[in-house]
């Protein structure tokens, strides 16, 4: 069964929020944020830094209390601090403190003696390759191994729920694909995950459905491949010629939005590439020129970002 199939299967609402609102003095953190999460789903908060992505999950987590509006946790109010909320949940913080005397194996025990279930410490160690650390002290951690075992520490209790915030800052390109594998076999398995992360790849990689947020609002809430969609976000074409040419002649085509030059390197900015590639290919042909590293990206949801709000993500 595949993630989408699994997450499908499985739909109804585990999480709630509504009208959600958060203010630290003058600042308002969340505005008025309302939003529901399926059971199952991998949901991702994404946004620049300052958007209100970590208030809003650390009051799901009941880490933080709310100013007004709802929020209710698979029938949980988090703010109560239940003791059945708390055996159900997977927290990582952005930043988590640990001891930094205490030994990476003895960590994961003193965290997993809180719980009545329990992961075996042996296969978190194996799945966050820790093994050959689990001697080591907090503090002789690696940032990445840090991170690793951060993450390793919300699983101790096999959680239903899973809140992971930020998870992969800091952790170099294999270990972020390792973390997201694991995060989809806990999906296969029924967890419902909440991240929040300001890599918009992570999130077209990894979610379900994505909430953009910026400046305490969602702008934005859909799976990723809907938000290209509705938006009609432009696509890139980019390929090199060799040599210079005179862009104007591609700047007067009507599908061509804008064009970046560099150098013999050329970027061009479309909502129809197709009519766009013919007149490429055929300036090619009548001017003789040989046309190399021809691509078309279409839009991520970094292009969407740029499309809501006029600028790019921090």
């Amino acid at each position: 069964m595949n993630r989408i199939n699994c997450f499908l299967q499985n739909m109804m609402a585990i999480i709630t929020v509504k009208n959600l609102k958060k203010s630290y003095g003058a600042i308002e953190a969340v505005k008025d944020i309302s939003l529901e999460i399926e059971k199952g789903e991998i949901f991702g908060i994404v946004g620049p830094n300052g958007a209100g992505k970590t208030t809003t999950i650390e009051i799901m987590e009941g880490f933080r209390t709310k100013d007004d509006g709802l929020v209710q946790v698979n029938g949980f109010d988090p703010a109560q601090e239940q003791k059945e909320f708390k055996e159900m949940i997977g927290i990582q913080l952005q930043k988590t403190a640990i001891f930094p005397n205490i030994k990476v194996e003895e960590a994961l025990l003193f965290f997993s003696g809180l719980y009545s279930k329990k992961v075996e410490i042996k296969k978190l160690l194996d799945m966050f390759s820790l093994s050959d650390r689990k001697k080591s002290v907090v503090k002789n951690l690696s940032g990445g191994e840090h991170q690793r075992l951060s993450v390793a520490l919300a699983l101790v209790n096999d959680p239903q729920i899973l809140f992971l915030d930020e998870p992969t800052t800091g952790l170099d390109p294999n270990a972020r694909r390792d973390l997201w594998a694991i995060i989809e076999e806990g999906q296969k398995s029924g967890k419902t995950t909440v991240l929040t992360t300001h890599y918009m790849e992570e999130a077209e990689k990894l979610c379900n459905r994505v909430a953009i947020i910026d400046r305490g609002e969602i702008i934005a809430l859909d799976s990723p491949l809907e938000l290209v969609r509705k938006l009609e976000a432009d696509k890139k074409i980019e390929f090199s010629l060799g040599k210079k040419i005179d862009v104007d002649i591609l700047r007067r085509n009507p599908y061509v939005k804008t064009i970046e030059e560099r150098n013999t390197e050329y970027i061009l900015f479309t909502g129809h590439p197709q009519p766009v590639l013919a007149q490429i290919l055929s300036l090619c042909q009548e001017q003789g020129l040989e046309l190399k590293g021809l691509r078309v990206i279409d839009a991520t949801l970094d292009d969407i970002f740029v499309s809501l709000t006029g600028r790019k993500m921090e």
